[in-house]
């Protein structure tokens, strides 16, 4: 067996992955093609690059991305200690500043003396080498074939989209307002509020405006959680003021009056230069996101820094190929982790990574494999991933709903999540995972 552990990709789970093997003493080999080659999506030489957006959810606990995130701090996550440092207000989600998140990040796992940095694109797995492959949605050509002759499955795929980033200084904030859904005493969110009339032509020319031409997207096969802004409008007049629209918990201080709709802007920078329009994921051709976004109040000046893109994402039929510990079942020195797995979103990826390296370093060391509880948030999307008892697999984001129900029932909702927190936490706490 090598002296080392290869994990491919230095992304939010290839990093936190490294990170939890070095943390056993073990030398890691961590691959990343950048500078040399990159995908569609990514543009910074740095690791963990963020690319939809610059939010990781909720803190709460009684938020499934909260207790997530709080799971993780309880076992010395990489990715959320770097989150942590990084963070700039966003209410009580956790936003950071996108690149000195990942300037941290990059500089934490290069000086790590277990941690060798190899700047080379992967073609194919060593067969025996403990490898865990954390290359992302948007694994390259060369080694999607090269995995296609491991698995003996076919990908599955969807789309993914970003949504556009605007300067502060371009937004006429005589039109918009400061504040936090339910809590205007904030001033974490800036807010563009609608009338009938206004949302109305913001409506129609969205759904009436030329979209890019992306290869294979007539297939429409889109993550709910990623649907294109215009796609999400096509479903009826009203679907925007029910979504990331909705003017619930707001009254605007312009007219004292609640809204017809409200359009987010959140902060994407520790400098508070940039926001980014939240929920507004797009495929719109660059020229018509100009045009059309500009309708939206207090945005009629707006300079885009960053236009909404399309992306397809890719990833394996996880229930057919991977454990609970996301060891692959047919070649059992081979680890997926992240967004190739079908966990959908930042922190649930780099959990996955945080599950992968615990247990491809157990591995290492010829000890038993760590299974997470199902009770926990951590191991009930491995639970998910492994075991999901569907023939259509589509990616899932950490929900409470994967949780199994407490032995007695609590009415209340909160009340509810609350205790399935505690319970979690609790069960995290007495794991061993050294």
């Amino acid at each position: 067996m090598a002296e080392y552990i290869n994990v491919i990709g230095a992304g939010l789970a290839g990093c936190e992955a490294a990170w939890q093997i070095s943390k056993f003493g073990i030398k890691v080999r961590l691959f990343e093609m950048k500078p040399h080659s990159y995908t569609p999506a990514h543009n910074y030489e740095t690791f963990g690059e963020l690319v939809c957006s610059n939010s990781l959810g909720s803190n709460r606990i009684d938020k499934a991305p909260g207790l997530l995130k709080q799971e993780m701090r309880l076992l010395d996550s990489i990715i959320i200690k770097c989150a942590d440092a990084t963070c700039i207000p966003a209410g009580e989600a956790l936003a950071v500043d996108r690149e000195k998140f990942s300037r941290m990040l990059t500089d934490i796992i290069k000086q790590d003396k277990n941690i060798e940095v190899i700047n080379k694109e992967v073609t194919e797995i060593p067969d025996d080498e403990i490898t865990i492959i954390a290359t992302g949605p948007l694994t390259s050509p060369a080694l999607s074939r090269h995995l296609k002759s491991i698995i003996g499955e076919n990908y599955l795929y969807f789309f993914d989209a970003a949504s556009p980033i605007v300067t502060y200084e371009s937004i006429n904030m005589e039109k918009v307002f400061r504040g936090s859904r339910y809590d205007n005493s904030s001033g974490d969110y800036i807010n563009c509020p609608m009338d009938k009339e206004q949302y109305e032509l913001f409506w129609n020319e969205l759904v009436n405006a030329e979209v890019a031409d992306v290869k294979d997207f007539e297939k429409d096969l889109l993550f709910e959680g990623c649907m294109p802004i215009e796609s999400m409008a096509k479903r009826g007049i009203d679907t925007l003021r029910f979504g990331p629209l909705r003017p619930v918990g707001f009254i605007n201080p312009l007219d004292g009056k609640r809204p017809y709709a409200v359009v987010q802007l959140r902060q994407d920078n520790a400098e508070n230069t940039l926001y980014n329009l939240v929920g507004f994921q797009t495929r719109l051709k660059w020229g018509e996101q100009k045009r059309v976004f500009r309708l939206i109040p207090g945005l009629e000046n707006a300079e885009f820094v960053r236009y909404g893109v399309m992306h397809k994402n890719t990833y394996i039929n996880s229930p057919k190929l991977l454990s609970n510990t996301y060891r692959l079942r047919n070649r059992e020195n081979i680890f997926f982790a992240g967004q190739i797995t079908g966990v959908e979103g930042y922190v649930e990826s780099a959990g996955s990574g945080l599950v992968a390296g615990i247990n491809a370093a157990r591995l290492f060391q010829d000890r038993p494999p760590v299974v997470f509880p199902e009770n926990t948030m951590l191991g009930s999307l491995a639970v998910y991933v492994s075991g999901a008892l569907t023939e259509d697999f589509q990616p899932m984001n950490a929900n409470f709903g994967l949780l199994p129900p407490l032995p007695s029932p609590v009415r209340d909702k909160k009340q509810r999540k609350l205790a399935l927190a505690e319970r979690a936490l609790d069960a995290v706490k007495n794991l061993d995972v050294e």
